[in-house]
């Protein structure tokens, strides 16, 4: 069953100039080390992070009123591709927890680029 939908999208160019005008302390704060680690092999880094910047919204438009307490942390969101290209979110202990409280059991993930927009798709099912 759909508990929460998600979408959102974000402007490449807001993250290049993150990427540009911050040091990396900026970036540690709003992307995994793993996030960071795999735009550095893409040909548009800032692309690849405008796309993980719009999961996390994504998943906590989809997930967030779902919470008893209603403090989703969106630094708990990490999402990586794999070998085949598909996107996924990082399950990680914090945010097991997170959906387990909201009943939900599988986030799926769509992520789109054009242009200078990066869109990200989130269907959470319980």
């Amino acid at each position: 069953m759909v508990k929460g939908i998600g979408v959102d999208t974000v402007s490449v160019n807001r993250i290049r100039v993150v990427m540009e005008r911050h040091d990396k302390t900026a970036l540690k704060r709003l992307f995994t080390e793993a996030e960071l680690a795999a735009s550095e092999n893409k040909n548009d880094p800032a692309e690849y992070l405008a796309a993980r910047f719009a999961v996390k919204e994504a998943v906590y438009k989809a997930v967030a009123g779902l919470t008893q307490k209603g403090d989703f942390d969106m630094r708990l969101v990490s999402s990586l591709n794999e070998r085949d290209g598909r996107p996924y979110v990082v399950i990680t202990d914090d945010l097991k927890r997170v959906l387990d409280e909201a009943g939900v059991s599988v986030l799926h993930l769509s992520i789109t680029t054009e242009a200078s927009l990066a869109t990200a798709f989130v269907v959470a099912e319980g």
